[in-house]
């Protein structure tokens, strides 16, 4: 199981994160400080690194230079409301592994972790799912029920993705949310359920069973 430090100093988005990987099966552990976070990272038993820029105590292109000359093997994905191309050649020159700006997809980050931590040898995801007649090629990014095509929206893609990649296990409304829309969605929001009924509209009625106070899931 993989360890992940989340150095982030704001509670919203480390919480996110954090909740999102642990359910995916890693190991989170969040600090909110830029001090604390080095010493984490240069003492603690990380397999990867999630780092904010804009941090108290210690800014984060600092923590990305010690820990890049005192620990070469942790890998680091920045994190940072500052969109620019100064800033992302400065984290990538700065010896991060890669670089993502606010706001963002947790299903995107939780892919980017998964690349860094995948070492020579390991499968790539697969790039076809298959559950009964629906189909969903990945790499053109297009679905089918038996040999005909059926249309769907970059997010109905992705939440269908996500439902077959987990086939078998239960996934919340919370989770489905964070992986598919991300953590600036409200979380009062019905979108989950709506887009739920459009991809039994498209892709068939049995597709998605619901488990009654807890989530989804793909048999």
């Amino acid at each position: 199981m993989n360890r992940i430090l989340i150095v982030e100093d704001e509670e919203r988005i480390s919480s996110f994160v954090a909740k999102g990987l642990k359910a995916e099966g890693f190991t989170p552990t969040v600090v909110a400080d830029g001090i604390t976070g080095l010493d984490y990272a240069l003492t603690g038993e990380f397999d990867l690194m999630v780092l904010d820029i804009g941090l108290p105590g210690m800014d984060g292109f600092r923590i990305l230079e010690r820990v890049t000359a005192e620990r070469t093997a942790l890998p680091v994905i920045v994190l940072t409301a500052r969109d620019s191309v100064t800033d992302t050649v400065a984290a990538l020159e700065g010896g991060a592994a890669d670089y993502m700006s606010k706001p963002f997809k947790f299903g995107e980050l939780l892919a980017r972790v998964r690349l860094r931590l995948r070492t020579p040898g390991d499968p790539a995801p697969d790039d076809d799912l298959s559950v009964g007649e629906v189909r969903l090629d990945l790499r053109r990014r297009r679905a089918y029920v038996g040999d005909r095509e059926v249309e769907l929206s970059a997010r109905e893609l992705t939440l269908a993705e996500v439902l077959m990649r987990n086939r078998g296990l239960v996934l919340s409304r919370e989770q489905l949310l964070s992986q598919v829309w991300g953590y600036d969605f409200d979380p009062g929001s019905n979108v989950v359920d709506v887009y739920v009924g459009y991809l039994r509209k498209k892709l068939g009625a049995d597709l998605v069973t619901t488990v009654r106070g807890i989530g989804y899931r793909v048999e």
